[in-house]
């Protein structure tokens, strides 16, 4: 059975998977809003399978168009696809731009805790 990819250059496979371990340890309900929004499952309670995985590499690519738009990163040939692709999703529904600085926040928190907990494990 294959199973959904963290996909961040230069990251060991196990250390992501218990790097997101340890993440999601505190901070599950973050992923919880976020997969509600960006994966609009039913009210149920059925969980969507790798939707954890699918959430970080979100987040992960959050903290990368943030590091484009500060500067810390050159700006890419799909930078500015990627930043639209990353505000239509979370935008969709809402009616302020509070609530997508919200999720924009909660997915570059996630992102940075996460990159902090991989970078400590052995």
């Amino acid at each position: 059975m294959s199973t959904y990819i963290v996909k961040k250059s230069g990251l060991d496979e196990s250390k992501i998977k218990q790097a997101l371990d340890m993440l999601l340890i505190d901070r599950r309900n973050e992923f919880r809003e976020l997969s509600g929004v960006l994966l609009k499952t039913a009210k149920s309670s059925e969980h969507v399978p790798y939707s954890e995985q699918f959430v970080l590499n979100f987040c992960l690519d959050v903290n990368d168009a943030f590091k484009t738009w500060s500067g810390q990163m050159p700006l890419s040939v799909s930078s500015p696809q990627k930043a639209l692709t990353i505000l239509r999703q979370l935008s969709r529904d809402k009616t302020t731009m509070n609530q997508l600085a919200h999720l924009l926040n909660i997915s570059y928190t996630l992102a940075d805790e996460f990159l902090e907990i991989y970078r400590r494990l052995k």
